[in-house]
């Protein structure tokens, strides 16, 4: 069995490298640093040099070098919590999100409908886990209420507990995501048996997380198909996809849309609105309907940001080829 199969390769990687030229090599990437990184390859791991790749990403070599990146079949992507229209991608062709929700800290059910929204924007399945069972514990049931349509386990790394149900729920290559402290690495280390990932305690001032992992990398699960790629806590998570993933996320808000009087209502005062008349009877929280409506206006706007960045370099682009023009006018002219 070839090293690449640990790692993921399948028909459809084949079939995409059969595009490009045979003369080059056929990798994935593992560990990502400033202008090299680690890929596998059918002869093992090495070392590369390149840019503009991601953890998981599968790029095609020339005598180490990075020759061509393959198209992504996912992206987990975050928006940049500033005011640019930038995003960052956390990891590429991941197919399971597992969200990690702390039971020794306070319940942030707002945190976790962000990233649940952030993992169905990837293109991943996102899957909730209730880690730390052993030392805490969190109303299971809000969080159900806050995951429509998502698996939710409770695990513990430290007895076991959990595990095997969530793993049953994993496929392919799985990410790990959530807030420092939130107990990915140690999770991670259960799902691989050993103590691979390295791990820290949380400060006892505020229960929150050091940032133990600093790096995204992959490592393959013994005995199984799936692939793990753990990354570093999270202390924002700006959305930035589509409606369709806060749609997603919200599934019971977006039914709920559906039997609306007015198709464009905006369930703020509109007569006849079934998401309003819902918080009225207590079927649907005030804070959540608010979260649903806060994930869309970001939306929104970081697509906005997206369009003008586009919008500028277009502009840029026309200026470029205009002043070309003038040049090569300008020089046309002096030769008759």
């Amino acid at each position: 069995m070839s090293p690449l199969d640990h790692y993921g390769l399948d028909q459809h990687w084949l079939t995409e490298f059969e595009k490009l030229s045979q003369r080059t090599t056929l990798a994935r990437v593992v560990r990502v640093d400033r202008g090299e990184f680690d890929a596998v390859t059918d002869s093992g791991i090495v070392r590369c040099t390149g840019t503009g790749i991601c953890t998981g990403d599968w790029v095609t070599l020339d005598s180490f070098r990075l020759a061509a990146t393959l198209p992504r079949r996912t992206a987990i992507e975050r928006a940049s919590a500033g005011s640019t229209s930038d995003t960052q991608v956390l990891g590429a062709n991941v197919d399971t999100v597992v969200v990690t929700v702390a039971s020794d800290t306070a319940l942030d059910l707002g945190r976790v409908e962000r990233y649940i929204t952030l993992a169905w924007g990837s293109g991943a399945v996102p899957v909730v886990a209730i880690t730390k069972t052993d030392s805490g514990s969190v109303a299971e049931e809000l969080v159900l209420a806050a995951a429509p349509g998502v698996e939710v386990c409770t695990t513990s790394a430290v007895d076991g507990s959990g595990i095997d149900s969530l793993t049953a729920h994993l496929r392919g290559t799985v990410a790990l995501i959530g807030p420092s402290g939130s107990g990915k690495s140690t999770l991670g280390n259960a799902l691989l048996g050993g103590s691979v990932l390295e791990t820290g305690a949380t400060r006892s001032a505020d229960g929150k997380g050091r940032h133990t992992t600093v790096r995204r990398e992959l490592v393959p699960i013994p005995s199984s198909a799936l692939v793990l790629l753990d990354t570093p806590g999270l202390r924002s998570v700006g959305v930035q996809g589509s409606e369709d993933a806060v749609a997603s996320a919200f599934s019971d808000v977006d039914e709920l849309a559906a039997l609306c009087r007015f198709g464009d209502c905006a369930h703020e005062h509109e007569p006849g609105c079934a998401v309003i008349a819902a918080v009225d009877a207590g079927e649907l929280t005030e804070r959540r309907l608010g979260n649903y409506r806060k994930l869309l206006r970001e939306n929104a706007w970081a697509m906005s940001r997206q369009d003008a960045r586009v919008r500028s370099e277009k502009l840029r682009e026309y200026k470029q080829i205009s002043k070309s023009l003038r040049v090569k006018y300008a020089v046309d002219g002096r030769k008759r």
